[in-house]
C-alpha cells in the first residue's frame, strides 16, 4: 500500500477519535447535570375540577415536577381530600392550598367567601344577569334608582346613584358555575362579595329602590367620584346657541306712548303755515 495514503488514513482515524471523545465526554457532562437536578412529586387534579367540588381520592393524582415545588403546593393527597375547590382546576395542574377552602369548610358557595367578606344575592333584570354580561369574577358597580323619601314631588324625583363600586362578582344564578357557552344561568340573580356595612346597604336598597349592575376593566380599580343624577336633568337643553338671552335689569319699564297732537294750517296769501297743539289728555 503506498506510505502516502496509509498515513492520510491514520491521521483521519486519530482524528476522529478524538471528536468522538470529546463529544462523548460533553454529551456525559450534560446527562450527569441533568440527574442532578432534584424532582418533587405533587398532587395534580385528574380531571377538571369545578369551582364547588369537594375533593375525593378519584378527583386527585400525582405529577413528577423538576426542581423545587411551587409555593403552596400540596404534596400528600391527605391534605387536600374533603376540602372545597374556590377557584376552577383543570386536568394535570398541580394544586395549590390557596386553590382550595379551610379544611371543615364544604364546598359550594360558601367556600369561595373570604375571611370576613359576606355574599348577597341581589335580582336583577334578564339583561343584566344573561348574555355573558356578568360572569364570576368579574367586577361591577352597583346603580340605584329612585325616588328619595324626602322629595316634595315623587312624580319629578326620580334618582340615580352609584351606590358601590369595584364589587366582585361571585356567582351569576343560582347555580355558581358556567353554561356549556360560559355563559351565567339565565335566572335573574347575581350574588356579589362584600363587607358585612355593605351588606347592609345593599339589602336596604334591594327593597326600596331597582338595582342596575354596571360592569368595568378588573384593572381598573380606581374610585370615580360620581354625584348622581335626576330626570329633570335628562331634559334640559345643553346646547348653548339654544338659549334664551335673560335679562340683566332687575324691573322693566314701558316707554310712554307719544302724546297726541292736534294741527292748525294757517294760510296767509300765497304762504302756508302749521302749528300743533298737543291734546288735553297729552297734558300732565
Amino acid at each position: 500500500m503506498n506510505r502516502r495514503l496509509l498515513t492520510i488514513l491514520i491521521v483521519a482515524f486519530v482524528i476522529a477519535a478524538l471528536s468522538a471523545y470529546v463529544v462523548y465526554r460533553l454529551v456525559g457532562v450534560r446527562v450527569a447535570s441533568v440527574k442532578q437536578i432534584p424532582t418533587t412529586r405533587v398532587v395534580a387534579a385528574a380531571a377538571d375540577l369545578k369551582i364547588g367540588t369537594i375533593l375525593s381520592a378519584q378527583n386527585l393524582s400525582t405529577v413528577q415536577m423538576v426542581g423545587a415545588a411551587p409555593k403552596g403546593a400540596i404534596l400528600d393527597p391527605k391534605n387536600a381530600i374533603g376540602r372545597g375547590v374556590v377557584s376552577a382546576i383543570y386536568a394535570g395542574e398541580p394544586i395549590l392550598d390557596d386553590r382550595l377552602a379551610p379544611a371543615g369548610s364544604g364546598g359550594g358557595l360558601a367556600a369561595t367567601i373570604k375571611d370576613g367578606m359576606r355574599a348577597i344575592a341581589v335580582r336583577v333584570d334578564e339583561v343584566v344577569g344573561v348574555a355573558g354580561f356578568v360572569l364570576p369574577g368579574m367586577r361591577v358597580d352597583v346603580l340605584i334608582s329612585g325616588v328619595p323619601p324626602d322629595h316634595p314631588d315623587p312624580t319629578q324625583g326620580q334618582q340615580e346613584r352609584t351606590l358601590l363600586q369595584n364589587i366582585e362578582v361571585l356567582s351569576a344564578g343560582t347555580d355558581i358555575q358556567k353554561d356549556n357557552e360560559g355563559k351565567p344561568q339565565q335566572v335573574p340573580v347575581v350574588n356579589l362579595l362584600v363587607t358585612p356595612e355593605q351588606a347592609e346597604i345593599l339589602a336596604l336598597a334591594s327593597s326600596q329602590t331597582r338595582i342596575q349592575l354596571v360592569l368595568r376593566n378588573p384593572l381598573d380599580t380606581k374610585i370615580a367620584s360620581v354625584p348622581g343624577t335626576a330626570t329633570v336633568n335628562l331634559f334640559q337643553d345643553t346646547n348653548p346657541n339654544n338659549k334664551k338671552p335673560r335679562l340683566t335689569g332687575s324691573l322693566v319699564r314701558r316707554a310712554k306712548p307719544a302724546p297726541k297732537y292736534f294741527s292748525v294750517v294757517v294760510y296767509n296769501g300765497s304762504q302756508r303755515s302749521e302749528e300743533k297743539f298737543a291734546l288735553p289728555e297729552g297734558k300732565k
